[in-house]
């Protein structure tokens, strides 16, 4: 028996973060739903995604949380792996950076470029941006700050290991001429070889010696190696290159599709392509930079605090809804805009309403009429006829544009299939055939049509929303649910459910936008007039100490606290800062609070004054007073 065709597909390893956002699943579920489809087309499919866990920026905040940094990720990497469970994630390995076949393998990599030469030491000095843990030269900079993240940075001079990438100039160059391909879009390529190869290629700093976690260099125990060998990595020491067990690498690699963000691109088509060239190894055969998730046209990110967790939107709406938006939505490659009115919309309209209503009511028409019992069709007029060739095109039309990895537009294809379904209906007007039994085979052919027709549209939807198809298939009462019977009368008979389920129900779309408003209310940051010194009198700021404090259980955002006021005085005070700052974190510490503020109710809980704190673009800083509980700042 020949050997499947493999397929491997990877996300990069994301760094470990307290808040995810939409952003970090855009990535994973497209990756999802490309392995879904190619494992269903009969590919023999690796999905790799995982975690970069080293670096100064994780050694400093378990500093600052008192614990090790391994401690400090273990449990974000936890909620991670959460998130993608209840995202229907269903990826074949999740490496972390921290595994110790991982640093085995790196350490052997780092030794091999080494002892061949290509790895030499001398001084790095350049601006450093922590956050993104890359260096920038002064020309990089936008206004003196981190391009890709606009944060301040350091410069830093330290003894250091190079990675000689100007030798392999030359080489890279002749080798993207035969295989453009490595670089998609167009747009990334044109990006990259201006930026970078045009300008000639600088050697690149592979080791730190100023941060300690990290993996230790085998040949200098003072460096550890830098992220972007260690991360880059990972690609390979997930299929057990240079370990016992390499028959993964065999199997898998070179990688068919590595999916990265487009601020990421330049890591993952320049530095590690010829990483693989010092290593004697093939290279990826593509790599796509997509764009970003934008909301307002900004980004979405934890520093601007613009996000909710996505899983208030599965709790909300399910998995398949923010499937749905995220590979639907954003035309792939560019940015695209992020809202949960334009999610619901979608759901509305493509969900609930042509895919969900058509399945209710040809399920309820077929018990009305046939008892649930309908046969293949047999009389095929001209117009059931159309109808066959558009669905029998269906499997070639979404294949084309899922290889050209043009999710939204094979999306698309299914719905309009899914719209002439809906059409046949206003057409052949069953309700009419089902007024005279001696049109009941007549009845039945155009019944049947629209039913098997549903079935290959959810067969081509599997990949996206797969629960939402499987409910789909049990309703229809049929097991052909593989590309093996993508033909239009595979299934020879019949037997739906009795009673549909609701496959989405519609969302009030007014109701959303109230309750939208009322939450910005919470978060709005009113800029107020100017005031008089008599104006600022009038406000009373006691100093508190946080007693207790807890999350609001309808409102992720808002803290709930017991503040000590003194004098024997405990305020309950709202706070939209639950993002930011941990429960556990905000007990014990001394805050401001405007004791003469008029009570409310905010998200239905009571709120008795208002703590005092600010937020630049990195942090939140609650404001305090090294004085006693209950004292009154003048």
């Amino acid at each position: 028996m020949e050997d499947k065709k493999t397929y491997y597909v990877t996300t990069p390893i994301y760094y470990p973060s307290e808040h995810f956002h939409v952003g970090h699943c855009y990535t994973t579920v497209i990756a999802d739903a490309l392995a879904r489809y190619k494992k269903a087309k009969g590919y023999d499919v690796y999905f790799l995604t995982g975690s970069d866990e080293h670096g100064q920026k994780i050694e400093d905040r378990a500093k600052k949380a008192g614990v090790s940094p391994k401690e400090y990720v273990d449990p974000i990497i936890a909620d991670a792996k959460d998130l993608w469970k209840e995202l229907d994630v269903d990826y074949d390995k999740f490496i972390r950076t921290t595994d110790p076949e991982h640093i085995a393998c790196v350490q052997k990599i780092i030794q091999k470029l080494y002892d061949q030469g290509d790895i030499y030491k001398g001084y790095y000095e350049g601006w450093y941006c922590t956050p993104c843990e890359s260096f920038w030269t002064e020309s990089q900079l936008v206004d003196g700050k981190c391009p890709d993240c606009g944060r301040e940075v350091k410069l830093m001079k330290e003894e250091a290991y190079f990675l000689r990438l100007s030798k392999y100039q030359k080489q890279f160059e002749e080798y993207l001429n035969e295989h453009r391909d490595l670089m998609q879009p167009e747009s990334r390529y044109n990006e990259m070889y201006n930026n970078f190869l045009k300008p000639g290629l600088k050697d690149l700093c592979v080791s730190r010696s100023s941060v300690k976690w990290g993996i230790p260099c085998t040949f200098d125990k003072d460096q550890t190696v830098y992220v972007w060998i260690d991360a880059l990595s990972n690609y390979i020491s997930a299929l057990g290159y240079l370990s016992d067990d390499d028959t993964l690498f065999k199997k898998y690699w070179p990688a068919d599709l590595h999916l990265v963000g487009k601020e990421i691109f330049r890591f993952h088509t320049i530095i590690w392509p010829i990483i693989l060239m010092a290593l004697g190894l093939p290279l990826p055969k593509k790599v796509y930079g997509h764009g970003w998730l934008t909301i307002g046209g900004s980004k979405i990110s934890k520093s601007k605090g613009n996000f909710k967790d996505p899983r208030e939107f599965i709790k909300d709406y399910g998995a398949d809804t923010l499937r749905y938006f995220l590979l639907s939505e954003v035309p792939f490659g560019s940015d695209g805009n992020f809202s949960e009115e334009l999610m619901v919309e979608r759901r509305n309209s493509d969900l609930a309403n042509i895919l969900g209503n058509l399945v209710n009511r040809t399920i309820t028409m077929s018990n009305k009429y046939l008892k649930g019992s309908l046969s293949r069709i047999k009389d095929i007029t001209d117009l059931d006829k159309e109808v066959i060739d558009q669905l029998n095109a269906l499997d070639h039309d979404v294949e084309v544009r899922m290889d050209a990895l043009d999710l939204p537009k094979s999306i698309e294809v299914v719905m309009n299939a899914l719209k002439r379904l809906n059409k046949y209906i206003d057409e052949t007007e069953p309700w009419i055939l089902g007024k005279d039994e001696a049109r009941y085979p007549r009845l039945n052919d155009v019944l049947y049509t629209i039913i098997e027709g549903i079935r290959l549209c959810a067969l081509e939807l599997k990949a996206y929303i797969p629960t939402t198809a499987e409910k789909i298939f049990e309703m229809l009462g049929t097991d052909k649910d593989t590309f093996a019977d993508s033909t239009f009368g595979s299934v020879e008979h019949y037997q739906v459910v009795e009673k549909p389920a609701i496959l989405f129900t519609r969302i009030d779309e007014e109701e959303l936008k109230a309750k939208l408003a009322k939450e910005a209310e919470v978060e709005k940051v009113e800029h107020l007039k100017e005031i008089s010194i008599d104006d600022f009198a009038k406000v009373e700021l006691t100093v508190g100490k946080v007693i207790e404090c807890k999350k609001h259980e309808d409102a992720k955002k808002l803290l709930v606290s017991k503040i000590d006021i003194g004098h024997g005085e405990i305020r309950q005070i709202v706070s939209g800062i639950a993002d930011k700052i941990s429960p556990e974190d905000f007990i014990g510490k001394k805050v401001i609070v405007v004791t003469n503020l008029k009570k409310a109710k905010i998200r239905g809980v009571e709120s008795e004054g208002m703590i005092l704190a600010g937020e630049d673009d990195k942090t939140l800083g609650i404001v305090s007073a090294d004085l006693e509980t209950g004292t009154i700042i003048h």
